[in-house]
């Protein structure tokens, strides 16, 4: 099936809208990991098999996608979350959806989401999430004992958030009790060979949502193959379109 894909500048930062042929009305703004980029005419997720058949079915679906290299290697900082919220009112503005988006993401894409659904309900649908860095703090600590990874994560850290890499161990970044938001989660975590532990991310927000009375959906698995979870995705997603 023909989708149309249209690259462009915001912020000195490429981006690009996928168009379906057969748009649903409803959008879902992809944010990934430290791999993800996008330039003037493709992105890691089109490129990578697992991804782009992700890709792929949403499109069949009717789903217009988007993704912004936004800042590179951003881990969550305050720089690119300000970015995104841009984006999604450029791609409102510029596609005939809905003005509730939905938003898929991945690894330290996850910072972003919570970032997202704490600053702008109004505009956020739902989240559903891939192996998600939700805690920026517990991640570095996690990274100490490996001292090339945590050398190289540092200075990611320090470039991202504008801040001189001494400081980065003690920055006050954003902890998982400060997201407070309501909107519909749906965590999908693989338990091993990944950076980001379920029990200090995924698991954590689990407990954090029930405390607050707002539960979400987490599910553990040992794979890692995309094309297993489409349809549970896809299903996450049209659970959430019932009131527009």
């Amino acid at each position: 099936m023909k989708t149309y894909d249209r690259f462009f500048l915001m912020e000195d930062e490429w981006s690009v809208i996928h168009v379906p042929y057969k748009p649903n009305g409803f959008g879902i703004f992809i944010i990934g990991d430290r791999l993800h980029s996008v330039d003037e005419n493709t992105s890691f997720w089109m490129q990578h098999h697992g991804r782009k058949q992700l890709l792929s079915r949403l499109l069949n679906e009717g789903y217009t996608l988007f993704q912004s290299n936004l800042t590179g290697i951003h881990w969550g900082s305050e720089k690119a979350a300000v970015l995104s919220k841009l984006f999604i009112h450029a791609v409102l503005k510029r596609e005939t959806l809905n003005q509730k988006v939905h938003l898929l993401t991945e690894g330290m894409g996850g910072l972003i989401g919570l970032a997202l659904m704490e600053s702008i309900p109004e505009q956020i649908r739902s989240a559903a999430m891939l192996n998600p860095c939700l805690d920026l703090q517990a991640h570095l600590h996690n990274e100490k004992s490996q001292k090339f990874y945590y050398k190289r994560l540092v200075k990611e850290i320090s470039k991202a958030y504008e801040i001189d890499e001494s400081e980065v161990p003690s920055f006050a970044y954003k902890s998982i009790e400060e997201w407070r938001t309501c909107l519909p989660v749906r965590i999908w975590h693989r338990m091993n060979g990944n950076a980001y532990p379920y029990q200090k991310h995924s698991k954590k927000y689990e407990e954090l949502r029930k405390e607050i009375g707002c539960p979400i959906d987490l599910s553990l698995h040992a794979g890692d193959h995309f094309y297993r979870l489409q349809d549970k995705v896809i299903r996450f997603f049209n659970e959430n379109e019932k009131l527009l």
